[in-house]
């Protein structure tokens, strides 16, 4: 028992499933997995003193023996809560794969332009800022708009966490950004709320903005169903990614999210890659956009 004078012990994020399948679907050359971390290890990159919950170490090595078997060649490391604005752990990753990994990087508003500059050599093209309360609430939005219009300089992008009933909240916000935007995990919007819900209706009309893209990510997330239900594992996800492709389909990308940080049940990649064929009647375009073209055009070139 602590006392009131000792914070309450972190909640354990529990490591990615142990034994991922082998998809049945076969994803094409380039395939990008637009959305992944990596953790650690702790004893090379600490975590940050002020995280949200407590990692488990999921080091690039793991990440890149998980990519071999699902067939992607190509992946963006995004920067998570728990490295803080040390972006080191994200950064030795990509120079392992300089061709094939890119980066998103969490950075204070007090970044040089030096600083920015050296990111861009390593591989980073985007800058990511968490609104989910839970990891700490809003940031501040001038100081998002001053670092948009730095940023907006090397030809990045910002990428954007919100818990869903915010995303009406910022419109205006979004609507004046100078640069594009990418909003993470389908909004974070739930299944159980139906499709005609004030949050997911929100991300479709920020989807008629040009600068807004969108990332089919989280299926584990937005879904109420468990992996034991019949099926395929958080189906109950795919009519929400349909319409987003419908919506915006140059503008949407997908990715893993392993190792998945604080999700309700842990997923088996290779079953979240087996959902993909259920997105869209148009396989060509599926693996055409969402898996190879979107992601080159947002993070290879330039």
């Amino acid at each position: 028992m602590t006392d009131k004078h000792t914070p309450a012990p972190l909640k354990t994020s529990p490591p990615p499933h142990p034994h991922p399948s082998r998809p049945a679907f076969r994803l094409p050359p380039g395939a990008c997995d637009a959305h992944c971390h990596v953790f650690g290890p702790a004893a090379l990159f600490p975590y940050s003193p002020k995280r949200s919950y407590e990692p488990t170490d999921a080091p690039a090595a793991q990440l890149r023996a998980l990519h071999a078997l699902l067939g992607i060649e190509r992946a963006v490391l995004v920067q998570a809560s728990v490295h803080g604005h040390d972006n080191s752990a994200m950064l030795d990753a990509i120079a392992q794969s300089p061709e094939s990994y890119r980066g998103v990087a969490m950075v204070p508003a007090s970044i040089s332009d030096a600083g920015l500059h050296a990111l861009h050599e390593g591989g980073v093209r985007a800058v990511r800022f968490n609104f989910v309360r839970r990891l700490g609430g809003a940031p501040d939005l001038e100081a998002i708009r001053s670092l948009a219009r730095r940023v907006q300089a090397l030809g990045w992008h910002l990428v954007l966490h919100f818990d869903p009933q915010d995303l009406p909240v910022y419109r205006p916000f979004l609507d004046a950004l100078p640069l594009p935007y990418v909003i993470d995990h389908m909004g974070r919007v739930l299944a159980q709320n139906g499709l005609r819900q004030e949050p997911f209706d929100a991300l479709l009309e920020l989807l008629k903005d040009p600068r807004c893209w969108v990332k089919l990510s989280g299926a584990e997330r937005t879904s109420q169903l468990l992996s034991s239900a019949a099926g395929l594992p958080f189906e109950d996800a795919v009519p929400f990614a349909r319409q987003l492709i419908e919506a915006a389909p140059e503008r949407v990308l997908w990715g893993t999210d392993w190792p998945h940080p604080s999700v309700r049940e842990m997923p088996d990649d290779g079953k979240l890659v087996d959902l993909l064929p259920l997105f869209t009647g148009d396989c060509a375009a599926l693996q055409r956009l969402l898996l190879v073209d979107n992601p080159a055009r947002l993070y290879w070139q330039g």
